[in-house]
């Protein structure tokens, strides 16, 4: 991605998350707030037309750059692979042309992780991506919601519920940071991304609480 001039200027940024207000504040809804943030940015609306809004929401903006699809699943997190196959298949965008945004309960909150391709790590969503679009070769934006109490319950419930108070801030400067992330990947490529963002520290780790004995923010 970014000013490669072998590939179509077409290119997809999708979003993970869970469909249904239920879901719209948790942790493992961050992708979906990233893609509605751009959209909102660009004043284009989200819809879910034809045969491929019945499985995303969809919005096109047209950058100097290229077009880029945003998009959003329809389909629950780990069916997410269905509608990004789907999402290709309607535009002829390649895999490697589709950049993933999901979050990570892996990474400490705050924290931005860009790669150009990878394994799932567990995440279902990207699991399912994997197989849909059957390659790990697509670029990502991780984004760490693991807070301090992260091993007080199961992954699977832990995801799914929302942030704390005091991490709400922490998740929105993540939301706008993810956002601008996508930009400079979309613009210049993803290695000036990755410089940019692997180091990008948005709150304090567990570990620096600790060892200052300042309280979790």
């Amino acid at each position: 991605m970014g000013g490669d001039p072998e590939v179509s200027s077409l290119a997809a940024v999708f979003g993970l998350g869970n469909p249904g207000i239920r879901y719209a504040g948790t942790r493992h809804n961050l992708g979906f707030r990233v893609i509605e943030r751009l959209a909102g940015e660009a004043g284009v609306p989200l819809t879910a037309e034809g045969a491929l809004g019945s499985v995303a929401w969809t919005a096109r903006i047209d950058r100097s750059e290229g077009s880029t699809i945003l998009a959003m699943p329809r389909t629950f997190m780990n069916r997410s692979g269905s509608a990004a196959a789907a999402l290709c298949r309607h535009y002829g965008i390649p895999p490697e042309r589709l950049l993933a945004v999901f979050d990570d309960a892996d990474l400490e909150l705050g924290r931005i992780r860009v790669r150009g391709a990878g394994r799932a790590g567990g995440h279902r969503g990207v699991s399912s991506l994997i197989d849909g679009l059957g390659t790990e070769g697509f670029p990502r934006i991780r984004l760490g919601v693991r807070g301090i109490d992260r091993e007080n319950e199961p992954l699977e419930e832990y995801v799914l519920r929302p942030f704390a108070a005091n991490e709400e801030p922490i998740a929105e400067a993540l939301v706008a940071a993810g956002a601008e992330a996508v930009g400079s990947i979309l613009r210049d490529g993803i290695g000036p991304a990755m410089n940019r963002y692997n180091g990008l520290r948005l709150a304090e780790t567990e570990n620096d609480n600790r060892e200052t004995g300042s309280e979790p923010r």
